[in-house]
């Protein structure tokens, strides 16, 4: 997966020594400002020597300074600096408001360069022809799961959103050749979620896959749309991985709509105008 160099300082912020991570730490907490630095500015807003300095760039696969303000200006390019914060416990409300939307941002912007539409279009082949489509997940995944049905009901295929483990198994069981089970873990790392993963091949479904790449539970997969989010969810609780998450799903059933046709529109504008009696109008 392509990363940029700021994802790959904070990725390594916790195995740097202490003038090393100094120097990371002025870097991350402005990283705009570090591309128009001179490394002896640099150096005393961290406190350390120049040569630190250029050992810190070197670290990180660049020539020097000069050339790790190139990568840190490219990675900044979109727009969207990649900074990987975490909430301070004397942060006010401005601040960790202001990082978790920061984070988010980030996140989808890096989903936007690494999912590839190859395999979308994959996922959504087996999706528009399956028999029945079951949404599986577990913990912060489960409200993703129930999300997916919300939306994938509308397309007039049977679909069931599972968060209970031996609801998966049985119903992992009892699929077969022409059933799609989407898995969706953001560690890939959930035994359960690999068992049932397991028995949905076995069983002849067609297992996809939403989770981290190169992980236990893509082994297991047919398709794996690959997420990989920085976040340590065994750590801290998710965030960022689950709004990702819900991307892809809205993705997929974007993929599923257009594949559907322009006749298939009006079957989901009788589905919108139920709707209508329920609600006050607007002002």
């Amino acid at each position: 997966m392509a990363t940029n160099i700021v994802q790959e300082i904070s990725n390594e912020l916790d195995s740097l020594n202490r003038s090393e991570r100094k120097v990371a730490e002025v870097i991350l907490a402005d990283p705009q400002a570090a591309t128009r630095s001179s490394i002896a500015v640099l150096a005393r807003a961290a406190q350390v020597s120049e040569p630190t300095v250029n050992r810190f760039c070197k670290r990180f696969n660049t020539a020097g300074f000069p050339d790790f303000k190139l990568h840190l200006a490219q990675a900044l390019a979109s727009g969207v600096p990649y900074v990987n914060r975490n909430v301070e416990p004397d942060d006010d409300a401005e601040s960790y408001t202001n990082k978790i939307i920061d984070a988010t941002i980030a996140a989808l912007v890096q989903a936007k360069k690494n999912i590839d539409p190859q395999t979308i279009n994959l996922a959504v082949d087996q999706l528009i022809q399956a028999k029945q489509i079951m949404f599986y997940g577990l913990g912060a995944s489960g409200p993703v799961a129930t999300d997916a049905q919300h939306k994938f009901f509308r397309f007039n295929i049977p679909v069931t959103a599972y968060d209970d483990i031996l609801m998966q198994r049985m119903s992992a069981a009892a699929s077969s050749t022409g059933d799609v089970i989407v898995v969706i873990s953001y560690t890939g790392r959930t035994k359960d979620l690999v068992d049932v993963a397991e028995i949905g091949r076995q069983s002849g479904a067609t297992v996809i896959g939403i989770t981290a790449p190169n992980s236990p539970l893509a082994d297991h997969c047919s398709i794996v749309v690959d997420v990989d989010a920085p976040e340590d969810t065994d750590v801290y609780m998710p965030m960022t991985s689950r709004i990702m998450h819900l991307t892809v799903i809205d993705i997929l059933a974007t993929g599923v709509t257009l594949r559907r046709g322009p006749d298939f529109l009006k079957h989901l504008k009788a589905i919108k105008d139920s709707l209508k009696d329920t609600r006050y109008p607007a002002k």
